[in-house]
């Protein structure tokens, strides 16, 4: 069984910096892809940034030059660092893991990005 635990969401003034965590334990397969959606308030969940294990890094427009995503594939390990944070980055981020055709959630981490 496959399970993803995140840690690192808070509250933060604009401008500010967050760094969030997700690892994965369980059966993964060596060739995954790991990443971030978020999903604000009466919105759908989007993309933030997602990683292969062997392959360049993808990220939405609205992030890009501010957020940075990270992995060690020996831990099964993603990261996302946050620079220069906006009131519009607020939501709730889930950490996934798309392996073998399915899709892995974690239980989601809170980013309240606020004066």
């Amino acid at each position: 069984q496959v399970q993803l635990v995140e840690s690192g969401g808070g509250l933060v003034q604009p401008g500010g910096s967050l760094r969030l965590s997700c690892a994965a334990s369980g059966s993964i397969f060596s060739i995954n892809v790991m990443g971030w959606y978020r999903q604000a308030p009466g919105k759908q969940r989007e993309l933030v940034a997602v990683m292969s294990n062997y392959g360049p890094a993808n990220y939405a427009d609205a992030v890009k030059g501010r957020f940075s995503i990270s992995r060690t594939n020996a831990r099964n390990t993603v990261y996302l660092q946050m620079n220069s944070l906006k009131p519009e980055d607020t939501g709730v981020y889930y950490c996934n893991l798309k392996m073998n055709a399915r899709d892995y959630w974690g239980q989601g981490t809170q980013v309240t990005v606020s004066t």
